[in-house]
């Protein structure tokens, strides 16, 4: 009902910057919140950036500084800066909301970032 595509991961030498997009489509009625995860190998995935419907903004301390999550309509960015190697994971984009009397939690497939140092 909801599919998210996210585009922008790649490789990048440590102190660079990248810019993350993920664009939401199909049966969408309610966008209560849109965020950023990511996930390394072998460990739980975490919030990394997330931004409310009324634009309220939340960052993990790790990033804080350094990334800044916007949005526009059914879109939702991650201007990555300063990067570091421990930043490299797989990066999901989340969606909380979905067709009308509904609320679901909706998941990317996901783009690698890989920071070399």
């Amino acid at each position: 009902q909801v599919r998210l595509v996210e585009s922008g991961g790649g490789l990048v030498q440590a102190g660079g910057s990248l810019r993350l997009s993920c664009v939401a489509s199909g049966s969408i009625y309610r966008i209560n919140a849109m965020a950023w995860y990511r996930q390394i190998s072998g460990k739980q995935r975490e919030l990394v950036a997330s931004i409310t419907s009324g634009s309220t903004t939340t960052y993990a301390d790790s990033v804080k500084g350094r990334f800044t999550i916007s949005r526009d309509n059914v879109k939702v960015y991650l201007q990555m800066n300063s990067l570091k190697p421990e930043d490299t994971a797989v990066y999901y984009c989340n969606l909380k909301g979905g067709p009308a009397g509904t609320l679901g939690n909706y998941w990317g497939q996901g783009t690698q970032v890989t920071v070399s140092s």
